[in-house]
């Protein structure tokens, strides 16, 4: 999964969290049981499970807070490649 150093913030849930990610990156899944909303998001690549995304919380400017597992974060220092887009999830 594909995130841009400046998407990550400081949520306080102890999780890696996000507000966005590159287009494309990730596919979601929603589930809409037992009267609540859960967006699963996974990556595009592999269908691994990368985490949950939260919305409505007002913390970002996206409304979104992607509670990402921290085993799918890898660090990578330097520019994103060309034309790599970033969006919200939802």
């Amino acid at each position: 999964m594909r995130r841009a150093a400046e998407a990550k913030f400081n949520s306080g849930c102890g999780w890696p969290a996000f507000d966005k990610c590159y287009k494309d990156s990730v596919a979601i899944e929603v589930d809409n049981s037992y009267g609540m909303r859960r967006v699963e998001i996974m990556c595009n690549n592999c269908g691994g499970h990368l985490g949950h995304v939260f919305e409505g919380e007002k913390m970002t400017p996206t409304n979104e807070r992607h509670c990402v597992n921290s085993v799918s974060v890898k660090y990578v220092e330097g520019a994103a490649p060309e034309g790599l887009e970033e969006a919200k999830v939802v």
